[in-house]
């Protein structure tokens, strides 16, 4: 039996846990939360399961965390669970554009004898591009295509008229590190496309709103001594979230279950 803790109760983790459900060789065991969130965890993962708001409160022993909640639940838990010995799992890759957070996690990790784990999310093809890296990749250009209501809250509503919109926009143009930095909340495949290729600085993102498409579209263009691909996703968001695909839940809960299967792919 694997015991994991779950990092936020939104959308992802909602989804996380009613995939998870299924699974009778893993219990979701604690939940850690920001205060004010207890009715929402309780009627997301259960009343037996315990609930904290620090990795200092945890009383009970998990095998893994993962986090669902974001750059912010990343920073405030993410050196703590790795430097004491929990392995842990993210969505928030677009938090390791700051640079001293992503220092400051890989010696917790050593200090732990841990690993962090980030998710393909809502992408996919990330396997082909961390291989193709092994060789020297000459470029790598990641485009997010969602509804214009995908990118509200984020920087994208200062720039555009997401309400009269009648054609598709760029947005944004630039790093995968300012992507993420500037867009925390809906930068995470870019940050993902960086981690798994030639870093954040030398890969180009577009970031459009298109009131053509009802989906979150994600494409990822690359040449390499291996040769060269496109990849193209066009995924469905969560029904209480707009701004995440489903299948970034989905890819949570791949990655837990994959230490407990026969054969991985």
């Amino acid at each position: 039996m694997q015991k994991i803790a779950i990092v936020g109760c939104g959308a992802i983790g909602e989804a996380v846990a009613e995939y998870l459900a299924d699974h009778e060789d893993v219990i979701i065991s604690v939940a850690i939360i920001v205060p004010g969130m207890e009715s929402r965890a309780r009627e997301v993962f259960g009343e037996d399961v315990e609930i904290v708001h620090s990795v200092d409160d945890l009383a009970t022993q998990v095998d893994l965390a993962a986090d669902c909640a974001g750059h912010a639940a990343l920073r405030q838990h993410g050196e703590a669970l790795l430097s004491q010995g929990v392995n842990l799992i993210s969505v928030s890759s677009g938090a390791l554009a700051d640079a001293g957070l992503f220092d400051r996690l890989v010696a917790a990790a050593r200090q732990g004898g841990t690993q962090l784990r980030m998710v393909s999310g809502a992408i996919g093809a990330l396997d082909a591009l961390s291989a193709g890296s092994i060789g020297t990749l000459a470029k790598v250009t990641y485009r997010g295509r969602k509804p214009p209501q995908g990118w509200r809250g984020s920087p994208a509503e200062s720039k555009l008229d997401l309400d009269t919109l009648s054609e598709a926009a760029v947005h944004f143009s630039g790093s995968a590190r300012n992507a993420a930095l500037e867009y925390p909340k809906n930068a995470n495949v870019a940050a993902s496309v960086a981690l798994a290729g030639i870093g954040f600085d030398k890969t180009f993102v577009e970031l459009i709103a298109d009131p053509g498409t009802t989906r979150n579209v994600h494409e990822i263009v690359t040449e390499g001594d291996f040769g060269r691909y496109e990849f193209r996703i066009e995924g469905n968001s969560l029904p209480d979230n707009p701004r995440s695909s489903a299948i970034t839940a989905m890819s949570v809960v791949r990655e837990i279950l994959n230490p407990g299967s026969p054969i991985v792919i």
